[in-house]
């Protein structure tokens, strides 16, 4: 009945956002459904939930295991695949306002959703988060990961229903829908964001369940109305081409209605086809426009963010890679394959004999659902590309750990114990052996950088246009959208060149010093990473807001000056970098200039690369006392801490990042001198991905805290004041 009825919700949103006018009120109407089925049909009796309670709360408890056990809100997947930002902003939009973009200035949250809604991408999968969102104002990102574990759930309590007649005990049918409910590739690809494989694994499974029960003889009509539901669900989660996973059940479907053509089962599957149709118009208003453009999935070249085509030997759940730098990353082999392909070989002999103890009891939903994922996998592997294949694989590996579970339960029943209790303990070994390791390889999101961008965008919407200069897709595409923010190496309508005229690459960062001052100035929001080499914006920008990750930056709408040229000094290193004179004197004879107006920056202290494992020392001079911020550069897994003369300044754990950019580790009083520096980095232990190999950890840094805002106006008669010094730049100004 859950797994049933959350396609009722999904549902509902589809149709209230099937226009802008209506969109709002899809919570609404999930809450006035939800009341409804609580006054027809109360809750069943509590003693019947405690085996499938067991087996969901389970389930979702392995799910979620990498965020909660992290002690943060946050998802799973950050830099592996950013899909999910973009999801994020899918559910923003079709929430509020369908599929319409009347009204979006250009940033690259129009012009990502310009390239999925727009286009007829397909949304049921979002709905219940983005319902979840509507009615309690809590933001998408840190709703989406439970979500996925729900979904999970969904899935174990469905596969609980389909073992029903083959594992009779309810407490050992738990345990083989809570293992059958997460084969490794499908675990996978949760650790991924992989909203639609969960989705679309959930539905094939509950579609294999209510089929045989449609068909039942003694029925009513109404039989066939929640598998019509359960179809229109999977056609909008999946879009219309998603269908054709349902080719076997149809052509079994018709041949039985061919061989029993009664009248009341005639009723039964006209009342289903009217229903599903209807209730699959979402699906089909949006096809008109997807259709034309799934062509691209078919290529043999498309991998996405696969490294190579996956084996199809993952769709029997068993895949541990425990070998660095890809730790439980089911896109490579495992480096002893010999007794992975063991434990593969036991599972498809298990299978098979499930599927022989299914068919002499006569177990239809079983035997739906492994013939809809192999017939389906197979199909959508030899038609399409890479990437989607992996998909397939996932969406399907569920029918085949628990086909092969059945075995175990059937020998069970014929007191064949010990053969029985071995093969189940090895397949369960292997499959969560197979998600331990992925658990340790685990990429979580930043929540702390991710946080500060959500903070920005609420109290600073609608100052745009905004310029992110760090590649942060999930700032740029979600959390700044109400200041129709651009990311300077993301989907964008502007382009923002380099002071080389070029423009930078998808995933890279840089300061704001390197991009030509006409496009900076086009934006009046400036969001930008804080670093030790980091640059003040130019002159009329001013702080309005600092944290540890980002400070923004505003202009006023009508300038007090012009600038007519801006030198930056520094280099990749160092902010600031020394004015040679005739540089002075070629901005102080700039046509128009009426002053010149300069910044300075602290030097920053190199302090080098953190060590793999354990402890390194260096020793540095600093020039002067003060307030010094410590930095660690690049991203990590473990624990990482910096001290100075054996007093800690601040410690981080599983920090990701993109290269180029920085985290703020904290501050320490220091005199001037020589000081013995520590950098430290501890690995392992059972914390979600303690097992991750960094991509680019460190450099090191020490920076002089100082105030970031002031700028100095020179008189052009003391122009030649700024030679020889160390500053950020230097601009010609002009009077407005």
């Amino acid at each position: 009945m859950l797994p049933a009825g959350l396609t009722v919700v999904i549902l509902a949103g589809q149709f209230a956002t099937l226009t802008s006018a209506t969109a709002m009120f899809a919570g609404p109407l999930a809450v006035a459904l939800a009341a409804a089925g609580l006054i027809v049909r109360p809750p069943w009796p509590v003693r019947c939930w405690r085996a499938p309670l067991a087996a969901a709360v389970g389930t979702f408890a392995a799910f979620a295991a990498p965020t909660v056990l992290s002690g943060r809100a946050t998802f799973d997947g950050y830099i592996k695949l950013d899909d999910t930002a973009t999801y994020f902003a899918m559910t923003d939009r079709v929430m509020e306002h369908a599929r319409s973009l009347t009204g979006l200035a250009p940033s690259t949250y129009e012009a990502t959703l310009a390239t999925t809604v727009r286009l007829g991408y397909p949304t049921g999968s979002l709905m219940p988060v983005g319902i979840g969102h509507s009615l309690f104002s809590y933001d998408i990102a840190w709703l989406f990961q439970p979500y996925l574990a729900f979904l999970a759930a969904m899935l174990a309590l469905t596969l609980y229903a389909i073992l029903e007649r083959l594992i009779f005990r309810p407490a050992l049918r738990a345990g083989a829908a809570f293992v059958a409910a997460q084969p490794a590739i499908l675990y996978g690809y949760s650790l991924w964001g992989g909203i639609k494989e969960l989705a679309g694994a959930w539905l094939l499974a509950l579609i294999a369940a209510l089929a045989p029960r449609a068909l039942l003889a003694g029925r009513t009509p109404r039989a066939g109305i929640p598998l019509a539901a359960a179809v229109a669900t999977l056609v909008c989660v999946l879009s219309l081409p998603g269908g054709a996973w349902l080719i076997p059940l149809v052509i079994a479907g018709a041949v039985f209605l061919f061989l029993h053509p009664t009248r009341a089962l005639l009723l039964r599957a006209g009342v289903f086809a009217g229903v599903a149709v209807l209730l699959a118009i979402p699906a089909i208003a949006a096809a008109v426009e997807w259709l034309p453009r799934v062509g691209a999935f078919g290529k043999e070249t498309e991998l996405g963010n696969l490294i190579h085509k996956l084996s199809p030997l993952q769709a029997f759940g068993v895949w541990p890679v425990d070998h660095a730098p890809y730790v439980g990353d089911f896109r490579v082999h495992p480096h002893n394959a010999a007794p992975v392909y063991v434990l593969i070989v036991l599972v498809i002999v298990a299978a098979i004999a499930g599927l022989w103890s299914a068919w002499t009891q006569q177990s239809w939903e079983l035997l739906a659902y492994v013939a809809t994922a192999a017939i389906g996998c197979a199909g959508f592997v030899a038609a399409s590309s890479p990437w989607v294949g992996g998909k397939t694989l996932a969406m399907a590996s569920p029918a085949f750990v628990a086909a092969a579970l059945a075995a175990c339960g059937a020998g069970l029943a014929r007191q064949h114990f010990v053969p029985a209790t071995i093969v189940a303990v090895a397949i369960t070994g292997g499959v969560l052996l197979s998600n331990v390791l992925q658990y340790h390889g685990v990429w979580l999101a930043p929540r702390g950088q991710l946080h500060e961008l959500e903070t920005i965008g609420h109290r600073y919407a609608g100052d745009s246009p905004a310029l992110m200069t760090n590649y942060e897709p999930y700032g740029a595409r979600h959390f700044l959208r109400r200041l129709d923010a651009e990311g300077a190496s993301e989907l964008r309508r502007r382009f923002d060149y380099l002071t080389n005229g070029a423009t930078l690459d998808k995933g890279q960062s840089a300061d704001i010093d390197r991009f030509r001052l006409d496009g900076v100035l086009t934006y009046r929001t400036l969001v930008l990473r804080r670093g030790p080499a980091e640059s003040r914006p130019p002159s009329v920008y001013r702080l309005v807001w600092s944290g540890r990750y980002y400070e923004v930056w505003q202009r006023p709408e009508q300038p007090s000056r012009g600038i007519l040229v801006h030198m930056p000094l520094g280099n990749a290193s160092q902010a600031a970098g020394v004015a040679p004179c005739s540089k002075i004197r070629e901005l102080a004879a700039t046509q128009g200039a009426v002053a010149l107006a300069t910044a300075s920056r602290p030097q920053a202290i190199p302090l080098g690369y953190p060590p793999a494992s354990g402890e390194r020392t260096a020793l540095v001079d600093l020039p002067q006392s003060g307030d010094y911020t410590a930095w660690m550069g690049g991203d990590w897994y473990g624990l990482t801490s910096i001290s100075v003369d054996g007093k800690p300044v601040g410690s981080m754990r599983e920090e990701l990042d993109w290269p180029g950019n920085y985290t703020d580790l904290g501050r320490i009083r220091l005199s001037a001198g020589r000081h013995l520096v520590g950098i430290g980095y501890r690995t392992g232990g059972w914390h979600p991905g303690s097992g991750g190999t960094p991509y680019s950890f460190g450099p090191a840094a020490l920076t002089l805290e100082n105030a970031r805002e002031p700028v100095k106006i020179v008189p052009l008669s003391a122009a030649r004041s700024l030679c020889g010094k160390r500053l950020d730049w230097v601009e010609a100004l002009s009077a407005i």
